[in-house]
């Protein structure tokens, strides 16, 4: 991957402008473009596409580190920087290193340049657009960086021109909120989302390249999941669930499938010491080869190497390495070991008729859901030069240098989310349970919905020839399952989900189907919560998913009181005093100097 660094850096051609007030001074390199403006050649297409590239790699970090340190998955050591402990403590000042606007609307203007400039009708010998996948491919990565910017400061100058002079630079821009810019961008994207949903720039290798595009309809999904979070529009989750689903029908051309897998981490033997694990997860969900069934979709490369710029300080965050003397900044917290442990792990044998339930109180973090114990390792070590003790800790989702964005398992879990919120709790149900084909959908949602509803349901089409699922006689046999290729989310940790008594949905013989749907929402809603804790701690989702649970909370002490399940009673005060501060709604967004946050108008 180092290869793909070295091919932006290169490429990446860049000229001083005039900036805009604040966000783009004279002293940035905010735009790259070609000598007359117009981007009419293969060359001048390349080099823009890549600087947009290389622009995304000054807030890779900050994408995860906003996401994670804000919720309650993780905590500091005493070895984290100042502006880490601002983060946490929802106290970042205008000078901490993550509030920087700038690298956002430098990203934001370069993609606004191309867009503006790239000749959109030229076409080739064979009749064929030219720069049309790199004009949607910036679209995209528009639409992306601006929901980022949105959701992290609730309300954001909006520029959709490119700023070349310092005329333009110094213009009262108007702000948008989460709402508004998500609304601009789904129409901005729908045009091409058909005929580009699923078309990519081709540059050298173009499997591995695949990774470092934006698909438009899981960022269409994103925004109408955002845009019904902060409007309460049920229409908007329907069309995210619709996205979703779009993406993965067609993500390997007509007639495919990209099912969620069968990778997961489980006990191989049962005996009364229940200490033989086999893993076949954890290196599906990091691994960076591009196949039509891998788990990644998205990643922004960085380099190896410190000395080569563009680098991730994230394994030297999470890691103990040589780099950060062994010393790390970012742990899990209480919060998400409490949450492992209270899981209970199914394990079937003799063809399924067979259910144990593991014991409670094994070690090595290995009680209930084992996707934790798979994925950190804390250990010590001892440096006899000094005769000091070192507490060691590697996070296996990131060793490596690129930083993930998306992947398979988010775009299911996403769509479980706006299918709850749509009014279908039973079918994004299955998405944790059994995983979804058309036989389940058949036996466990039709029945339950009306006419009009399955109507609207039936869009959905997961062939069973070609999504198989992973049953209770295919697991107990163990090596006759090779042909099984789907099964509920919350087994890639927790054993065969549909044989536990433990996590069924409520039974209600008394109350009709609209009566209960209310209940049933709030129920998978917390278990929708939970799966992201178990499924994505680390990876820089949790707060932004807390915060959209928030924004459409009835609860004003919501996101307070999830954050508040970090830490445990030794860290109460601090703890209380976070909560406190949640109270106030300004506080759950990133404020710079009165010009970006949720108090601009």
């Amino acid at each position: 991957m180092k290869k793909i660094s070295i091919f932006i850096s290169t490429l990446c051609m860049a000229c001083i402008l005039g900036g805009c007030s604040d966000f783009f001074d004279q002293e940035s390199d905010h735009v790259i473009y070609s000598e007359n403006h117009k981007l009419d050649n293969a060359t001048d297409s390349v080099y823009s596409m890549i600087g947009i590239l290389n622009k995304l790699q000054a807030i890779a970090d900050r994408t995860i580190l906003l996401g994670e340190v804000r919720g309650d998955l993780v905590e500091l050591t005493n070895n984290a920087s100042k502006d880490l402990r601002e983060i946490a403590q929802f106290n970042i000042s205008g000078d901490n290193a993550y509030n920087n606007p700038r690298d956002y609307y430098a990203i934001i203007n370069n993609c606004n340049y191309f867009i503006a400039n790239a000749d959109t009708a030229l076409k080739d010998n064979r009749n064929k657009y030219i720069f049309m996948k790199e004009y949607a491919a910036a679209k995209a990565i528009r639409a992306w960086t601006y929901l980022q910017l949105v959701v992290n400061y609730g309300k954001v100058r909006f520029v959709i021109d490119p700023i070349l002079t310092k005329e333009q630079s110094e213009a009262n821009y108007p702000a948008y909120g989460i709402q508004q810019v998500c609304e601009y961008f789904i129409n901005d994207l729908l045009p091409l989302a058909e005929k580009y949903g699923r078309e990519y720039p081709y540059y050298d290798n173009g499997a591995t390249y695949r990774f470092l595009w934006f698909p438009i309809n899981i960022v269409l999904g994103d925004l109408y999941l955002w845009a019904g979070s902060a409007s309460g529009n049920v229409e908007y989750y329907k069309q995210a669930a619709l996205r979703y689903y779009k993406y993965i029908a067609e993500r390997n051309g007509d007639n495919s499938t990209y099912p969620t897998g069968i990778q997961r981490v489980e006990w191989s033997s049962v005996s009364s010491s229940w200490n033989a694990i086999t893993d076949s997860w954890s290196s599906a969900i990091t691994a960076e080869s591009y196949s039509e069934n891998s788990e990644l979709i998205t990643m922004i490369p960085c380099n190896f190497n410190k000395t080569d710029g563009d680098y991730s300080e994230l394994r030297n965050m999470f890691n103990s390495r040589e780099e950060n003397d062994y010393k790390v900044s970012i742990t899990p917290s209480v919060g998400l070991e409490e949450l492992s442990v209270s899981q209970m792990f199914c394990q079937v044998s003799n063809n399924g008729l067979n259910v144990q339930y593991a014991p409670q109180g094994l070690t090595n973090h290995r009680t209930g859901d084992l996707r934790l114990f798979t994925v950190w390792d804390d250990y010590d070590s001892y440096n006899y030069i000094t005769n000091e003790r070192i507490d060691m800790q590697s996070i296996s989702k990131h060793q490596q240098e690129n930083v993930h964005i998306y992947r398979r398992q988010m775009v299911y879990l996403r769509m479980a989310e706006a299918l709850n919120l749509a009014g279908y709790p039973r079918m994004a149900f299955q998405v944790l349970s059994r995983g979804l084909t058309n036989k389940v959908i058949q036996e466990e949602v039709y029945p339950y919905y009306s006419e009009s509803d399955s109507i609207w349901i039936s869009q959905f089409d997961f062939p069973t020839s070609r999504y198989i699922e992973m049953d209770a006689e295919s697991v107990s046999g163990r090596g006759a399952i090779s042909n099984s290729n789907t099964m509920g989310m919350h087994s890639r940790g927790s054993g065969f989900t549909p044989a536990n008594e433990f996590y069924m949905l409520p039974t209600d013989t008394v109350r009709t189907e609209a009566e209960q749907t209310p209940d049933l929402q709030a129920y998978v809603n917390h278990l929708i919560l939970q799966e992201g804790a178990l499924e994505f701690a680390f990876e820089g989702t949790r707060y932004y998913d807390i915060l959209r649970f928030a924004l459409r909370s009835t609860d004003n002490n919501f996101l307070a009181n999830q954050i508040g399940m970090r830490l445990g009673e030794a860290n109460k005060d601090l703890m209380n005093e976070i909560k406190a501060k949640l109270q106030d709604k300004n506080n759950w967004f990133l404020n710079k100097e009165g010009e970006i946050g949720p108090n601009i108008n």
